[in-house]
């Protein structure tokens, strides 16, 4: 019986000339720069500041991710041959017949956080602005960027949980026919959670449209949502990668994958953060 409850899951790569996967890397961008874009007007935060912080994160993230997989996932194949090392800086794939466009197929969040650190600490040296207002401005709209990259791991099948028998396990028809648990929605809800969350308690710290000097709720710049959304989002990834498959066939005898690894780091910088923050108030 609940076999029948099993969700096949094979959908089209593409939406007519536009992948699934970009598709929804696209909505999440847009959706955490219209997010951002509020913020700023709301703290009075010069116009002229706002787009080139999208550019930054932009190339930060894409750039840090591309390497964090390539880098932290499958060493052994980019890192010891010339075609291998292209390959990690294009979006292409060398074959037999020669050089095939495949987009950037491989991106790790771990390197896109990492990544995404470094643009913001070059964004705040051309600024002049507090790097802690800006973790926070971005770290509120970080959620519902996630949420739309892991729909997009799933589009692909891609990042697949373990065999399971829970009545909400997908078949996905591209990689095996066994049911596996969708490692990919349970982050995309858990993403969306944190937005919502974020948001919410934002909106609280404000009255009459500015930030509160006092009160329960943080502020802005204090480095608090930062740290936030780091602890809650790679402590979920801790935990979740038990119910995943693994990315690699070396992780097979790791008592922590990879993606756990490197979760720890993050972890303990957000809960510095918090601290931080708490301190200051």
């Amino acid at each position: 019986m609940t076999q029948l409850l099993y969700i096949l899951w094979n959908p089209s790569l593409t939406l007519g000339p536009i992948r699934w996967y970009s598709l929804c890397w696209l909505i999440g961008l847009l959706l955490a720069y219209l997010v951002v874009k509020r913020l700023f007007k709301e703290q009075k935060i010069k116009d002229e500041l706002f787009d080139p912080l999208f550019i930054y994160c932009f190339i930060g993230i894409l750039v840090g991710a591309r390497l964090g997989h390539c880098i932290f996932y499958q060493p052994d194949y980019f890192l010891t041959s010339w075609h291998g090392f292209v390959e990690m800086l294009l979006p292409i794939h060398f074959t037999a017949e020669g050089v095939k466009f495949t987009g950037y197929e491989g991106l790790a969040s771990h390197g896109g956080t990492l990544g995404l650190m470094i643009a913001l600490w070059l964004y705040v040296r051309w600024s002049k602005l507090s790097i802690w207002t800006v973790l926070d401005n971005i770290a509120i709209a970080t959620g519902i960027t996630a949420c739309f990259i892991r729909l997009g791991n799933l589009m692909n099948s891609e990042i697949i949980g373990k065999p399971t028998d829970v009545p909400w396990a997908f078949i996905f028809e591209r990689v095996d026919m066994l049911p596996r648990h969708p490692g990919q929605l349970y982050e995309a809800i858990a993403y969306a959670l944190l937005f919502v969350i974020m948001w919410a308690i934002y909106r609280r710290s404000m009255s009459a449209g500015k930030p509160q000097t006092t009160g329960h709720y943080p502020k802005v710049g204090t480095g608090w949502y930062f740290g936030f959304c780091l602890t809650y989002i790679f402590t979920f990834r801790f935990f979740i990668e038990y119910t995943k498959d693994i990315q690699e066939a070396f992780e097979a005898d790791m008592l922590f994958n990879m993606g756990q690894l490197l979760s720890v780091p993050f972890v303990i910088l957000g809960v510095v953060c918090m601290a931080r923050a708490n301190r200051k108030r």
